[in-house]
């Protein structure tokens, strides 16, 4: 989700193995699309989201949640 306009981007997976892939892909397609590079990632605390490297090349800051912090449920 972006912080400023709440726009938000969904991905459906069929397994965790192709987060790197989907992640690799949408930073791409931000700097394509809206000449923006993604500044912050927040994830939780998946191993599937730790890559020191492909952050640093890409001056990202990765943000995770707290270790066992509920997931917040929304309701309406």
């Amino acid at each position: 989700m972006d912080d400023f306009s709440r726009h938000t981007w969904v991905h459906l997976m069929k397994n965790k193995s192709e987060t790197r892939e989907l992640l690799q892909n949408f930073v791409v397609y931000v700097k394509n699309q809206f000449s923006r590079n993604v500044n912050i990632i927040r994830t939780d605390n998946g191993k599937e989201f730790y890559w020191k490297d492909f952050y640093e090349r890409h001056d990202i800051i990765h943000q995770t949640s707290c270790n066992e912090t509920p997931q917040q449920n929304s309701i309406v």
